[in-house]
């Protein structure tokens, strides 16, 4: 194992010693050219490290496709990602633009177990020629590594959606920070400008989708009826709050969906519509049916599937699920972003061993109904929660304008 003085973690070492380093490293240096900065009349080199396919090599300027991930390649290098990270560190020698890097996935979660991946997330800023030339980049991913870089406007307008994989890069404890300047600790300081009413509809949609792969994955003949069609019930209710805010004509009461003694012979409870709307976009109606067709179709499709997938992975889906659930409740309710789940440390860990599955592969009843008080517990937050509908959209403005005002004005020199 190696361990980095960044963190007091401890991770299982995949290439060499400095593991982590070299995953800090090629996400703060996946810059493919070595910026050059005059300041005070002295010129400054900062470090590129990159990276392609697991090899550091020097990449043919423009030669990089995503189909069959090809590159021109100049040179590679003989030795790994560790031996030039190790330089740069030792030398002292600062990144690029990135403002932020920290752990993602099991460590950042407290779930993680041994041979469990290190996956790195990170922010940073958008290039001069991104915000007033013609170049332009939503965010880098290297899946040798398991890193994945955002640019700082796509991440912006990630958060603004309350989307669960980004907004949890902000709750993270200290010790899980790898590399943070001053422009990321303000990120993280104005992290509640972020927060609304738009975590039901992301964090429920996320739980919701989790749920029904879990279920696919199992393919369970024996899934009581009544217990389905409410869990349909919640999914299409957490898209109904999203429906609102994306269609803008679309009126509080002029949708409602309940349920109620079935009409169907062959169910006990039915999902039920009543519909009020006049003088209504018919592209928006299509695309609100569509949605909704969608999960219900989705939902049916279980026990239509005899591929199983290996309980490992199952239990681990089950765990997130429940991790969902907890992280969107404390936003509601507390308007924190708790990515560390300390409290239930136990009880995640308990799901991931799979105390909660039988002998046959399936899910014990206890499981089951721990779900559904996490949706009652998410219900009754989504109700009284104080979170405004929408976000501070004029501070998130404020704090863009500012931070790319200094990228436009070259004033980030040294960060």
């Amino acid at each position: 194992t190696g361990r980095s003085k960044n963190c007091k973690l401890k991770f299982q070492s995949r290439d060499c010693g400095c593991a982590l380093h070299s995953h800090i490293w090629l996400a703060t240096n996946w810059v493919m050219r070595i910026n050059r900065a005059e300041t005070e009349g002295k010129m400054e080199f900062r470090p590129c490290i990159d990276i392609h396919n697991g090899r550091v090599k020097q990449i043919v300027g423009g030669s990089l496709r995503d189909t069959e991930n090809r590159a021109e390649e100049n040179y590679v290098a003989g030795e790994n990602a560790c031996f030039f990270a190790e330089i740069y560190r030792n030398a002292g020698i600062k990144g690029g633009h990135v403002i932020l890097l920290g752990l993602g996935g099991s460590y950042s979660y407290g779930t993680d177990i041994p041979g469990s991946d290190i996956d790195i997330r990170g922010v940073t800023l958008n290039r001069k020629s991104d915000l007033i030339g013609l170049t332009g980049y939503e965010q880098y991913v290297d899946k040798n590594t398991d890193t994945v870089i955002y640019a700082f406007n796509k991440v912006i307008s990630l958060l603004l959606s309350c989307n669960p994989n980004t907004i949890e890069l902000l709750g993270l404890n200290s010790e899980h920070y790898l590399y943070l300047n001053h422009i990321g600790q303000s990120l993280l300081d104005n992290r509640k400008m972020f927060l609304s009413r738009r975590a039901i509809g992301s964090f429920g949609g996320y739980a919701d989708a989790q749920l029904r792969r879990l279920q696919n994955a199992l393919a369970r003949d024996s899934y009581p009826q009544e217990e389905k069609e409410r869990h349909i019930y919640n999914s299409v209710k957490n898209a109904m709050e999203d429906f609102r805010r994306r269609y803008g004509v679309f009126e509080e009461g002029a949708l409602q969906i309940y349920l109620d003694r079935a009409v169907n012979p062959e169910f006990d409870q039915e999902i039920f519509v009543d519909a009020r709307l006049t003088h209504y976009p018919l592209r928006d109606y299509k695309n609100i049916w569509n949605e909704m067709n969608n999960i219900v179709r989705d939902y049916d499709k279980i026990g239509k599937r005899n591929r199983k997938k290996d309980d490992n992975h199952l239990n681990k889906h089950a765990m997130h699920l429940v991790r969902l659930f907890m992280m969107a409740v404390d936003i509601l309710e507390q308007g924190e972003i708790c990515t560390y789940r300390k409290a239930e440390h136990e009880l995640l860990m308990g799901i991931r061993r799979g105390d909660y599955q039988r002998e046959d592969g399936t899910f014990r009843e206890e499981f089951y109904e721990m779900v559904s008080d996490y949706e009652r517990k998410l219900e009754y937050a989504a109700a009284n929660t104080s979170l405004p509908g929408e976000p501070d959209l004029e501070r998130v403005q404020e704090f863009v304008m500012w931070v790319n005002e200094k990228v436009v004005r070259d004033e980030i020199q040294g960060l």
